[in-house]
């Protein structure tokens, strides 16, 4: 149980699946359905910081590599477009619902470069990810143990 734990948090903080995969494979394998979203939830809260760490410190050291930029720029193009209607009409509830959409491409990672990229107040933009986060936590944690009741 515990390396499935791990394992769950492990897929919280990664860019390729944050709790949207986290939270199913805990539950799955069996960890403690309260214990999982709880972890999940605050390993993908902890994207945030440093998400916010890398883009102002360690992005624009990055940036002087041309495959880094390009790559940078297309990441934030995407993250910008994504958002960009959301965040300009609804600003705050906006970037809550961004990232709290759980499909890919939007969640922490985009929620974070979004919020950065249109210079939120940190204290505001964490919220707002904190609160996106949460909800889609427990979309997918609702709707994993749905599912695995046979309803839907």
């Amino acid at each position: 149980m515990i390396k499935d734990l791990i394992i769950a948090i492990l897929w919280s903080v990664s860019p390729f699946g944050e709790a949207k995969v986290g939270i199913p494979y805990g539950i799955v394998n069996g960890v403690n359905i309260y214990l999982v979203f709880l972890a999940c939830f605050l390993a993908n809260l902890l994207v945030f910081p440093i998400m916010m760490f890398f883009l102002k410190h360690i992005n624009t050291l990055l940036l002087r590599w041309v495959f880094y930029k390009k790559s940078a720029l297309y990441v934030a193009r995407k993250a910008k477009v994504g958002s960009r209607d959301k965040i300009k009409k609804h600003g705050f509830y906006g970037l809550i619902f961004f990232v709290m959409l759980p499909v890919p491409g939007t969640g922490v990672y985009a929620g974070s470069i979004a919020s950065y990229l249109f210079n939120m107040e940190k204290k505001k933009a964490f919220m707002a990810n904190a609160v996106g986060i949460f909800l889609s936590s427990l979309i997918v944690w609702g709707t994993t143990l749905l599912t695995l009741k046979g309803v839907g």
